[in-house]
């Protein structure tokens, strides 16, 4: 099902141009306008999903073995020696189109990386404490 007033819904469903590098019956998977690096592609399911929790089993278990299968072709075709894969799920967490999609970024010796973070510490308390609060909420 498509979201009349969603822009990845439009372009995942052929009513937008992209520069589309596959397509099957449930995804499209095209160029990121904006990119991170050389190659950088989106991966949008066709059907409206707003993030990961909506995800139905179905297309959850197709995206990984989808972007394995286009970050093995990047390495081929643009000589990257490896890719992240980014998701983002929420303002908070820097999604700013509302429609799940799966970001293929190529990464290239040398070049930048997007991975960054100061490693914090907790103790193993708090940590328990954190644990079971998340459990509790299964």
């Amino acid at each position: 099902m498509k979201k009349e007033d969603c822009i990845f819904c439009k372009i995942a469903n052929g009513e937008i141009p992209s520069s589309t590098i596959y397509e099957d019956e449930d995804f499209r998977v095209i160029l990121d306008l904006n990119p991170a690096s050389k190659g950088h592609a989106l991966i949008l399911p066709k059907e409206h999903l707003k993030d990961v929790c909506e995800l139905n089993a179905d297309i959850a278990a197709k995206i990984l073995p989808l972007a394995a299968k286009i970050g093995t072709a990047m390495k081929k075709a643009l000589g990257c020696a490896g890719f992240n894969l980014v998701q983002n799920n929420g303002e908070a967490a820097g999604q700013t189109v509302f429609h799940f999609h799966l970001h293929i970024i190529p990464r290239y010796e040398g070049g930048p990386s997007i991975v960054s973070w100061t490693p914090g510490s907790e103790s193993p308390g708090k940590l328990e404490t954190t644990a079971a609060g998340i459990r509790a909420a299964l």
